[in-house]
């Protein structure tokens, strides 16, 4: 082989190394990437509102246990008004806590998505617990077992 074929060979070879992506391996690449993208995001939003929903049950049943204690020291359930602001906040700001103490006999705290959040959504709606410990939900598309248990 000659000087010059040699150098066209190799010239020839570090073009077919140096080639680069095709359109059609770029536009499969982008696909597959929706393709995941599409099924893992729903997933991933509703495991949010899963973490959301269980930093509200447990701000309720904290609620209730003070209210417990109260109680075991007065002999009556604090009043709505005399319930502290702090006791209604829940971690992440997704969830409004409210109580209803009318007669301090009974009580009913309720724990709503707050608005404005994605939390609105949320397919268990408003988590409701009572003095007897009862934990329902309202405005669900879920039982109060699977929003109190998940």
């Amino acid at each position: 082989m000659t000087a010059p074929e040699a150098i066209m060979n190799q010239t020839a070879q570090r073009a077919v190394s140096n080639r680069g992506f095709t359109l059609i391996e770029v536009m499969i690449t982008i696909a597959i990437v929706a393709i995941l993208t599409a099924v893992a995001l729903p997933s991933y939003n509703e495991y949010v509102l899963r973490s959301h929903r269980s930093n509200a049950r447990t701000a309720l049943v904290g609620a209730v246990q003070w209210m417990e204690r109260a109680a075991t020291v007065t002999g009556v359930y604090p009043l709505t008004a005399a319930v502290p602001a702090g006791l209604l906040v829940v971690e992440g700001a997704r969830y409004t806590l409210t109580v209803n103490s009318p007669d301090g006999l009974v009580f009913t705290f309720t724990a709503t998505p707050a608005a404005g959040t994605p939390q609105v959504g949320d397919k268990c709606g408003n988590l409701v617990i009572d003095q007897t410990g009862l934990k329902t939900v309202t405005a669900a598309t879920l039982t109060a077992m699977e929003c109190w248990a998940r």
